[in-house]
């Protein structure tokens, strides 16, 4: 089987559903940004000791099945409530162990820690780009998931912060 099938040489692609749309479609930003996203966690994967492996496979996992979902796959237990818990006691349990923050964080530190930022602010657009897809659609389904991104990019942020405190690097306080 040949990689390139031809079909989108004009411009436009197939959902999963069999839909043929445009590549500028909403859907499409939406998948495309997951997939960066998920680039980005595959990067940090690599940067990161076995402390961190198991989650942030799972959460490449996650969001291969958001992809899908954004994608217009069926599959209503793909990303789940459960999910979104898990979510939080990860960030519970690192951010127990860290001084409460007093000022906010510029980005950096090393290269570990920027990537963890990279992943955050990616994270961001695609909540961004979630919420003026599911502006115009009104699906009850929509918001598991939407919360399950939301958290991610809290995960994010305290996952740098948790490595450079592991990691004794110094991280950038935000001065007015």
């Amino acid at each position: 089987m040949k990689i390139y099938t031809k079909t989108g040489d004009k411009g436009q692609t197939s959902l999963a559903n069999g839909k043929r749309v445009q590549k500028t479609d909403a859907r499409l930003e939406c998948y495309g940004t997951a997939d960066e996203l998920n680039s980005w966690v595959g990067l940090l994967r690599a940067r990161t000791d076995n402390a961190y492996q198991d989650q942030l496979g799972e959460i490449q996992n996650k969001l291969f099945n958001l992809g899908a979902l954004l994608a217009d796959a069926q599959g209503d237990d793909w990303i789940t409530a459960t999910d979104v818990a898990k979510l939080e006691e990860w960030i519970d349990a690192m951010q127990a162990e860290l001084e409460p923050l007093r000022a906010f964080i510029l980005p950096g530190g090393n290269e570990t820690v920027a990537t963890c930022h990279l992943c955050r602010t990616v994270t961001r657009r695609l909540e961004r780009l979630m919420v003026g897809l599911y502006e115009n659609e009104q699906n009850a389904s929509q918001a598991i998931p939407l919360q399950w991104v939301n958290r991610l990019s809290d995960f994010w942020f305290v996952l740098a912060r948790k490595i450079a405190e592991e990691q004794k690097i110094s991280i950038f306080l935000w001065k007015k």
